[in-house]
């Protein structure tokens, strides 16, 4: 008889590298997305038409030209939505399908025309006459509070200690403003939708969307019909980083608003330059901060303002600015603190999510008070770190420096290992002498270093999308249909999925089969964003597994006359007793005796609650961690740089997928090096935004990354709550990492002055910027007699 020993081992399952279920699919272009389904015959297709101010009256739009344009269908304006003409994911009616009065930013949807061909519609709208009494208008947060600063959603403050007394009692207080871009989010697919229309009220929906749920939510809401005539398909996305989470609704909705209209399929696929120019991005922040500290520089208290440029509507400008709050202490404990959020209305295209969703913001933030507080007291900023960190001893010997500014605990910090391990493997301190050393021996070439953390907590701040289910099929012949709520972007959420249930069945990973996410199959699923797909989507998927496995069991023992513990799940086989049983022979078997093979598996984390009034409570179910410690070279002639080295240690609990996870690390470290460094956004005096495109936009380049990059995770790590199989996040932890990059520059072009006084570069950090930094602080030295 077998034993477990000889059976075949099972491989690339949980915990186990696992090449990405689609990876061979996309470098051989076999990977079908969005735009490349067969178009059905009559297929229509829309482009929207914009406004060309930044703020207006709408006097009068003329139309008739586009209608008659050669290939016109048809056009679309608020007067043929059947429903609420509203797509705002918040609820605030804020957002129209189409305006009806009031443009309010330049690149502003006014109306959508349907012709027989892309190109038939795009050379139509352009022909509209619209003509408006032109308003005065505000593009970014400064200008935006000197107009009167309206805001966009209610503002948060987080407040714990008594700052007043702590500011008063410091021997040193700093205080300065950081201006903080925005960045695109330049995935290499970009907004799509293809809606083919049903009988009755019925439309179904394929669309490269974040958020199924959401998307059929506002289709059902804009045609005017309930939610169950509306179904939403995603197989996966080229791409996402949040900008597929809400700023989808309005091509789902165009689309499925032709589809029903003329009874034929159609699909809106802008060009890169209107998807640019029409969609949100990252948020820019305005932060001032005022730091207190002591002469070992730590922080004594901290009150800030985090401005932010939120756009014409709501959007989910509340929950990021919130988010920024919440990660603007990152790894540090502030025993006074006094933190607030001014989401302003500008005129331009409403901000949305992006990897981080506003917690960048708030984590470089606080890199550049500790930054100000070792240059003021001539420190390395590691030691200042250091000094900083939660769960360091207090004053009185305690070690109670663990409670945030929204008063949750930090029972999980690691931080300390993290970058003690980082700072010994990427030989930290003699790479910083021999820096200092060469930058002493002056030159045109200056380098900088540094060894930045990060503390990040994991969950959705709206507790109710911390919830996720799952629907598992096993068929009669041994073979496994999966479905769950969460959408494949690239990451490898599929993959992970699958490994989990296959790991729970004790299977081999190609008999589960993938399918697409639909709304039709799993209801009311959260966004995959706030790096919750594995967290969420994975249990309920074991939950689901688990059902099935019980009855499995049950049947098991009833079947061959023994008790249930005597039934065990090995590789494609079950033992029952004495006997093994092939998985599929089993299955089979209770299938022949009516035995329910499939279930609706459901999660929600626990633990967390959020009271956003008081400012206080649980919003995170844990925290992930991670550091990276970079080193550049600048020419202080040009301000141009390279990354010559970058070191990471990054926490992912017990990972999934080793190898996915840290793909996901070098991403996430290179997207948050391009927002910092090289991703400018810019708008011109009329409101029109001028880096519309990849000739005018520049994301890093494989000649930008490091030139050396070691990339580790923390093998030692367990998460202590109970997530799937102990791991830990991984989306956007690592986006921070990029911070290193920054610190690094800011460093290099510190060693201008000989290091006397904070560059405080603002980001991003172009050469531009780091030019002008290098001659301002050149040319202050000099007066100074330096």
């Amino acid at each position: 008889m077998n034993t477990h020993d000889t059976l075949p081992p099972l491989k690339g399952l949980v915990n186990d590298d696992r090449q990405h279920d689609s990876a061979v699919k996309h470098v051989t272009g076999r990977a079908e997305y969005c735009d490349d389904i067969a178009e059905p015959v009559g297929t229509m297709h829309a482009y929207l038409g914009t406004a060309t101010v930044a703020h207006g009256r709408i006097l009068s739009m003329d139309l008739d030209a586009v209608r008659a344009a050669p290939g016109v269908i048809g056009v679309l304006t608020a007067e043929d939505i059947p429903g609420h003409n509203d797509v705002s994911p918040t609820g605030k009616n804020d957002e129209p399908v189409f305006p009806t009065d009031r443009v309010e930013f330049h690149g502003h949807p006014l109306f959508a025309v349907i012709a027989d061909s892309r190109d038939a519609a795009r050379r139509a709208a352009e022909l509209a006459e619209v003509d408006y009494e032109v308003l005065p208008h505000a593009l970014d947060p400064l200008a935006a509070r000197e107009a009167g600063g309206t805001l966009v959603t209610d503002p948060l403050k987080l407040e714990r200690g008594e700052i007043a007394p702590a500011f008063d009692a410091a021997p040193h207080r700093i205080q300065g403003r950081m201006e903080i871009g925005g960045q695109d989010h330049m995935y290499l697919e970009g907004h799509i939708a293809f809606a083919v229309p049903g009988e009755d009220d019925d439309v179904t929906v394929t669309s490269s969307t974040q958020h199924p749920s959401e998307a059929q939510h506002m289709v059902a809401h804009v045609l005017g019909v309930p939610s169950n005539a509306v179904t939403i398909n995603v197989r996966r996305m080229g791409g996402g980083f949040g900008g597929k989470e809400s700023q989808m609704n309005l091509f789902c909705v165009v689309a499925a608003m032709a589809a029903k209209k003329w009874n034929r399929p159609c699909k809106i696929r802008p060009d890169r330059d209107q998807d640019m120019t029409a969609t949100g991005k990252r948020h820019d922040f305005v932060v001032d901060y005022d730091v207190a500290f002591d002469d070992q520089g730590r922080i004594q208290a901290v009150d800030s303002v985090f401005a932010a440029r939120c756009g014409y509507a709501a959007d989910l400008s509340g929950p990021v600015t919130d988010r920024a709050l919440f990660h603007a202490d990152n790894a540090y404990f502030y025993p006074n603190v006094r933190l607030r959020s001014e989401p302003l209305k500008t005129n331009t295209v409403s901000n949305t999510a992006f990897r981080g969703f506003g917690g960048p913001q708030g984590v470089v933030a606080a890199e550049r008070m500790i930054e100000e507080i070792a240059y003021k007291l001539g420190k390395d900023p590691l030691e200042v770190r250091k000094a900083n960190f939660y769960g360091q001893f207090g004053d009185d010997g305690s070690d109670g420096r663990t409670l945030t500014p929204y008063h949750q605990e930090v029972e999980d910090n690691i931080i300390d290992r993290v970058v003690a391990e980082l700072e010994e493997n990427a030989d930290y301190q003699a790479r910083r002498q021999a820096v200092l050393d060469h930058n002493a021996k002056g030159g045109v070439i200056r380098k900088g270093i540094a060894l930045t953390p990060v503390k990040f907590g994991i969950s959705f701040t709206a507790t109710w999308y911390n919830q996720a289910g799952s629907l598992i099929h096993v068929y009669n012949d041994g073979s496994i249909h999966l479905n769950h709520g969460g959408t494949e972007m690239g990451q490898g959420l599929n993959t992970k999925i699958a490994q989990i249930v296959a790991d729970a069945f004790q299977v081999d990973f190609d008999r589960v089969k993938i399918t697409k996410t639909t709304t039709e199959k799993v209801p009311n699923t959260s966004a995959t964003a706030a790096s919750s797909g594995s967290d969420l989507n994975g249990m309920a998927a074991l939950d689901g597994a688990e059902q099935i496995k019980a009855r499995l069991v049950k049947f098991a023992a009833e079947s061959r006359g023994v008790a249930e513990d005597q039934v065990q799940f090995l590789p494609n086989t079950i033992r029952i007793g004495d006997e093994l049983v092939p998985f599929n022979t089993l299955v089979k078997e209770a299938y022949m005796a009516r035995v329910h093979l499939s279930a609706a598996g459901f999660y929600k984390t626990p633990k967390i609650h959020w009271d956003r009034d008081a400012g206080k409570g649980r919003p995170f179910f844990y925290y992930a961690y991670g550091a990276s410690c970079s080193e550049v070279s600048i020419d202080t002639l040009t301000g141009e740089y390279t990354v010559d080295r970058t070191d990471i240690l990054h926490d992912v609990g017990r990972s999934l997928n080793p190898i996915l996870d840290k793909g996901q690390v070098e991403g996430a470290f290179i997207q948050g090096m391009g927002w910092l460094t090289t991703e400018e956004l810019w708008w011109d005096d009329a409101g029109r935004l001028r880096t519309h495109a990849p000739s005018t936009y520049k994301i890093p380049l494989a000649s930008d990354r490091p030139r050396e990059f070691n990339v580790e995770l923390a093998e030692w790590s367990v998460n202590k709550e109970r997530t799937i199989k102990r791991s830990k996040a991984v989306g956007e932890p690592p986006f921070m990492l990029g911070i290193s990059v920054f610190e690094a520059l800011s460093m290099a072009v510190a060693s201008v002055a000989d290091y006397r006084e904070c560059p405080r570069l603002d980001a991003p950090a172009t050469p531009e910027r780091v030019l002008m930094a290098c001659e301002r602080l050149r040319a202050k030295d000099l007066r100074a007699g330096g």
